[in-house]
């Protein structure tokens, strides 16, 4: 195509230039790429969620020095996702031949991953000697129904202004099995929550933090707002095990609903686990991955 760069992405310099880049191109299904905070929620945490070291091999395509597309590691490096507005399918063979080239890593085999409505790069994949291996569907709730589910006897919402960023640190260990595999919660990844919370776009005052009569905190929703989108990012959502099965996630959700709507939400992002489903949200995205036959 005519007037097309490519050059690699610069990590101090590009990060808000794709973060506007994925809000232009958002779909709720997906079909263009990523959504704005998921970048974003991956990149802030560093260790956790992207392995910036390699963030070097990521490729950004230009027309007229405005972002067209855009492919880049998340973690484990293996996996590759690929964005790319609508109008410049044309680009797709050349971006999939790059990553299949040069996005390697250590010689293990390299994953593409494939939204639903990503025809171009499935069908440019396949010219390439990769078939879909799997796919899942991650889940959102749409806001014309209403999400009310009540907090139990005996817990609360931690007021906004009040949340102890370390608290939470402490309730995502917990909540996220560490405990069981890794020991008690001794500050362990505090750093990457703390820069989670301070990223350009985190939207920490919409997060819901749950508490016991004690005030130990069970549960944590975190909230990326992204307006442009109408878009409520749940991420992360964790219960403290012995906590579970009480209907406090539910509770916690609603809770974003409510703090999320009024701001002009129209959805909210959620997982593939049947907890979601049995409280009301519905499949949206359609994730596939792609190997070499």
């Amino acid at each position: 195509m005519e007037h097309i760069t490519v050059r690699p992405f610069r990590v101090l310099a590009d990060c808000g230039r794709i973060y506007q880049f994925l809000v232009d191109i958002y779909e709720k299904d997906w079909k263009n790429g990523v959504c704005a905070p998921f970048f974003e929620y991956a990149y802030s945490s560093f260790s956790d969620w992207m392995d910036i070291s390699y963030s070097f091999k990521n490729r950004i395509w230009e027309k007229d020095g405005e972002i067209v597309a855009f492919c880049f590691y998340e973690n484990p490096r293996t996996d590759i996702y690929f964005c790319l507005m609508p109008g410049y399918e044309e680009l797709a063979l050349e971006m999939v031949t790059y990553a299949d080239k040069n996005m390697k890593n250590n010689g293990k085999e390299t994953q593409f991953i494939f939204f639903g409505g990503q025809t171009a790069l499935m069908k440019a994949a396949e010219q390439l000697g990769y078939k879909q291996q799997s796919e899942y569907w991650d889940m959102q709730y749409d806001f014309t129904d209403e999400l009310d589910y009540p907090l139990p006897e005996g817990f609360h919402f931690v007021k906004p202004q009040e949340v102890d960023i370390y608290a939470v640190g402490e309730c995502c260990w917990k909540g996220f099995d560490h405990e069981q595999s890794e020991g008690p919660w001794n500050h362990q990844h505090e750093q990457n929550n703390y820069l989670l919370q301070t990223a350009p776009h985190a939207t920490m005052d919409l997060s819901v933090a749950v508490a016991n009569e004690n005030g130990e905190y069970v549960c944590w929703a975190g909230m990326w707002w992204t307006p442009e989108n109408r878009l409520a990012y749940l991420e992360p959502l964790c219960t403290v095990p012995k906590y579970r099965n009480r209907g406090i996630a539910a509770a916690a959700l609603s809770e974003l609903y409510r703090r999320t709507k009024v701001l002009g939400a129209t959805h909210m992002t959620g997982g593939g686990n049947e907890f979601y489903q049995k409280i009301g949200y519905k499949p949206a995205v359609k994730w596939t991955y792609w190997k070499r036959r």
